[in-house]
């Protein structure tokens, strides 16, 4: 089975390949644009083919559609400070995709979206992650949709992958408020396998959210990152507003800062999300919080390698 990954290159993509191979999966394209994670991606799977590719832009990169058993649409831009940015790899790439899946008929894609799109967040990346799901599923295609949660697992540079070499820089860790933020992280490793099992099952229709089926406080997930990698760094809680204003000074100096104004909203809006019964949908056993924190940062081989944002 040729298994295709356009954007396939950041956190999920390479968590997904890692676990493709070892269900014996070795028919596997990645189209990125990213150089950097692309060139990761090579030298840990030298074996695969991974071709650069501005999925926003029409080109011959549509070629590696013919003969795809199963198409996963993992491109989306997560953070940025420009609009432009989002409409371009959430909405512009997903139109060229589809006009390839079309194209080329193929028959079965697992569409992954996000849980923001029932969020009460008002950004870009929400917005256009809504209209996005709302591109596929009115596309006609044969495809099944899903919804994760705030992911963390290997090769996070972005959420708890950022937290934790903060952590390891500095003396005191501050956290917003009380921190009492109510979470529902979902492990990049089972969200993978819950993938595979859409593969494996051809399964086609429906949008599901996969929801971390533990809820766990921001300052809980401080606190189980600090364990797991032995830091001696003092949380200490600081006044809202104040951090609100030292992240928008950070976003003066940093075009591409690992944490905004908005996502603080987007995290103390304690959104709630559907928790439906996946591991009985999709057979997939899920990870105590606990352990995959430990895995994600104690693994002798892929808790070392971080992605580049």
């Amino acid at each position: 089975m040729k298994i295709l990954l356009p954007g396939g290159a950041g956190l999920l993509g390479q968590n997904l390949i890692v676990r493709l191979k070892e269900k014996g999966y070795s028919d596997i394209v990645v189209l990125d644009k990213h150089r950097t994670n692309l060139d990761i991606l090579k030298k840990m799977h030298p074996d695969i083919t991974a071709e650069y590719a501005d999925l926003a832009v029409k080109g011959d990169w549509d070629k590696h559609f013919e003969g795809a058993s199963s198409v996963v649409m993992l491109q989306a831009q997560i953070g940025a400070k420009e609009a432009d940015l989002f409409i371009r790899n959430n909405i512009t790439s997903t139109k060229n995709v589809l006009d390839a899946i079309h194209n080329y008929k193929i028959g079965h894609t697992v569409h992954i979206s996000s849980s923001v799109v029932e969020s009460v967040a008002n950004d870009d990346y929400t917005n256009t992650k809504k209209e996005q799901e709302k591109m596929v599923l009115d596309s006609g295609i044969e495809c099944v949709v899903l919804r994760p949660t705030l992911m963390f697992g290997w090769f996070d540079r972005k959420h708890l992958g950022w937290l934790s070499r903060f952590m390891q820089k500095v003396p005191v860790f501050p956290i917003p408020g009380n921190g009492k933020y109510m979470r529902q992280p979902l492990y990049v490793g089972d969200f993978a396998n819950v993938i595979i099992s859409c593969i494996e099952n051809r399964r086609v229709g429906g949008v599901y959210n996969i929801t971390g089926l533990e809820q766990v406080d921001y300052i809980d997930i401080i606190r189980s990152i600090k364990r797991a990698i032995r830091s001696k760094t003092v949380i200490m809680t600081i006044p809202f507003k104040l951090f609100s204003v030292l992240l928008k000074i950070w976003a003066i100096f940093d075009k591409n800062p690992p944490f905004t104004a908005d996502q603080l909203d987007a995290l103390v809006a304690c959104d709630e999300f559907e928790v439906i019964d996946w591991e009985g949908e999709f057979g997939v056993k899920a990870t105590r919080f606990d352990d995959a924190v430990d895995e994600t940062f104690c693994h002798k081989k892929y808790s070392k390698i971080e992605l580049e944002f």
